[in-house]
């Protein structure tokens, strides 16, 4: 259920770019939320952009720079290395 309007706001945004952003170097996975900041979660639901390694911007192509926000969601690049799968 979703019980506020800032996690609403995230789901849309997520269901309309998760497509775009997998298709971004490094990018393996989009979810809904809280904002890191310093390596500790505020209360500030976001976008959170999963990737296998963050790299410095002056390393990346333009096209492949994440967005801060989108559509007034606030973005939060997380590194969470590569994802395996263990069965």
């Amino acid at each position: 259920m979703i019980h506020d309007e800032a996690t609403a706001r995230a789901m849309l945004v997520q269901t309309k770019y998760t497509e775009q952003l997998l298709r971004i170097p490094h990018v393996v996975g989009v979810a809904i939320g809280l904002r890191q900041r310093g390596g500790e979660y505020t209360a500030e639901v976001c976008l959170v952009v999963l990737v296998d390694q963050k790299l410095p911007v002056s390393e990346l192509d333009s096209n492949d720079l994440i967005p801060h926000e989108l559509d007034g969601v606030p973005v939060d690049v997380q590194e969470i290395g590569q994802p395996q799968a263990y069965s």
